[in-house]
């Protein structure tokens, strides 16, 4: 069974119809998804869909784009990470494309991130876009490489996939790389390490190939899964046991089902 690392259950498009949600999670081989925190406020929200279904698993943290959410400290996080359904600490990490001017704030709060992680001692999740340098240059200066996690959603070179993997980070893939226009990316999925490969949706978002455009859901990882299969000239199968693997062995507290 496949694994969604990275979906937002509890936003209002998927959390209203989420009996559905499931069953085709089930139909397309999907056995667990990780429904990841972007703000404080709604964390709640995450949370209470972790505990429902054993299947879902759930992180703590502010995503970089919302730069108005109320300054948290370490202890915040370290103490909200303590829930047994709480596996990880993100999404988080810098984004150079929707933000612009002084985003000093942006960078104090992936630092801020990062030290949690390492004081509760679970993996971080990391969003970055158009800031992959700064990106890296914080998590070597943090020692992000105590904890690990994963670059989620990637969209960068095979140069910066490994320097993340170097530093203990699995590298993500989405609907993204199912995209026509995306063989840079379709390039870096033939060549990342198989073992430290995983699969998402980021749903509602980015939905794959032949639904790009539409409302994205867990069930459709198995086209990420399939088109990565296809790239690498391996079977689903392999495919499957491998990233699922990945998955349950970065975030150890997770619970196989």
């Amino acid at each position: 069974m496949l694994v969604d690392s990275h979906c937002h259950l509890n936003f209002p498009e998927l959390a209203s119809n989420i009996d559905a949600v499931r069953a085709a999670m089930f139909e397309n081989q999907v056995g667990h998804a990780l429904l990841i925190s972007v703000t404080l406020e709604k964390f709640p929200e995450v949370l209470t869909l972790a505990e429902q279904y054993p299947n879902f698993f759930a992180t703590v943290g502010v995503h970089p784009d919302y730069e108005d959410e109320p300054p948290f400290a370490v202890e915040t996080l370290v103490e909200l990470a303590k829930h047994p359904k709480v596996v990880g600490i993100g999404e988080t990490g810098l984004d150079y494309f929707r933000l612009t001017g002084d985003l000093t704030w942006q960078r104090e709060r992936f630092r801020t991130h990062i030290r949690a992680a390492i004081k509760a001692d679970l993996p971080l999740i990391i969003h970055t876009r158009s800031a992959a340098e700064d990106t890296l240059q914080i998590m070597q200066e943090e020692d992000a490489h105590a904890v690990g996690g994963v670059m989620h959603c990637f969209t960068e070179s095979i140069e910066v996939a490994m320097r993340a993997i170097e530093m203990g980070f699995y590298i993500s893939f989405s609907g993204i790389v199912t995209f026509k226009n995306a063989a840079a990316l379709k390039e870096v999925a033939q060549q990342v390490p198989l073992d430290r490969i995983l699969v998402e949706t980021d749903s509602p978002y980015l939905a794959p190939i032949p639904f790009r455009g539409k409302t994205n859901q867990p069930a459709y990882v198995k086209l990420v899964a399939e088109e990565v299969t296809s790239l690498r000239n391996i079977s689903l199968d392999e495919l499957t046991q491998a990233s699922t693997c990945n998955f349950f062995k970065l975030f150890k507290k997770a619970e196989r089902i």
